[in-house]
């Protein structure tokens, strides 16, 4: 469901800012990842693989690629990937500096997953010998489009 996405995916400084902080991960900016990260970042709302195909139009990025790309960003902690209320994996990009702690809204009607700025609640005292690698918190229930309080 992309209503409304328009990405402004023309502009050198924004194209700039995604190759450095994939070059930052020690990776090449291949501009496959550039136009992803930077579509990413422009979503608001997590974007289906099906999605990201279509808002990138028709492009040199085939839908094999497409994937390797979604996998390589999520790997290098640039993207995230959770699965929405149909089981399709949705993608989004990880805020600058963002630690390993993410909470979403899932729309339990439209099946959208939002990021939320709010951070998930302190984890409790881990058992000796247990690493923690990442926190979710997933909140559901209906968007403010699908309760007809859309503004």
């Amino acid at each position: 469901m992309m209503t409304g996405l328009n990405p402004p995916l023309d502009s050198p400084v924004e194209a700039e800012a995604a190759a450095l902080l994939i070059r930052r991960t020690g990776a090449r900016a291949t501009p496959a990842r550039v136009r992803v990260l930077r579509l990413l970042h422009a979503a608001p709302t997590a974007l289906t693989h099906h999605e990201i195909e279509q808002a990138l139009g028709d492009s040199a990025l085939d839908r094999v690629t497409l994937y390797r790309v979604l996998d390589w960003l999520v790997a290098s902690g640039l993207a995230h990937r959770n699965t929405d209320t149909q089981r399709v994996f949705r993608f989004s990009a990880a805020a600058i500096g963002e630690h390993a702690a993410h909470t979403h809204f899932r729309c339990e009607d439209c099946g959208r997953v939002f990021c939320l700025e709010a951070a998930p609640p302190t984890p409790p005292s881990l058992p000796e010998g247990f690493s923690l690698s990442r926190i979710e918190l997933d909140l559901r229930g209906r968007c403010a489009e699908c309760t007809g309080e859309h503004q």
